[in-house]
């Protein structure tokens, strides 16, 4: 089964030539290249959690620290954390990795 990055779960609609993006914009978790690879991801797609400037229940969340509660309650984390068991990247880990202090 493929793995979903969180535009094709969650069908927001922000990804590349996504319907909502002349309403919502570009989301970053779409275009982070550093993030490539993460979790099996494409770009942040499976690392949205430790991204700012993602949505969730339709507006815009900040930091990672200041999302990481309704992060942990979303499915798609849960998804994701299910799928990748103990090679599931944490958001400090995906963070590290993003900063390039890892």
């Amino acid at each position: 089964m493929e793995k979903l990055n969180c535009w094709e779960f969650k069908k927001c609609g922000r990804e590349p030539g996504g319907a909502r993006i002349a309403e919502l914009g570009v989301c970053p978790a779409t275009t982070e290249r550093r993030a490539d690879g993460i979790n099996n991801g494409m770009k942040g797609g499976r690392a949205c959690w430790a991204i700012s400037g993602t949505f969730c229940r339709g507006k815009m969340q900040g930091t990672y620290a200041l999302k990481l509660l309704d992060c942990l309650q979303c499915d798609f984390y849960q998804l994701v954390s299910k799928e990748e068991m103990w090679n599931f990247k944490t958001g400090e880990e995906i963070l590290k990795q993003i900063e390039g202090t890892t």
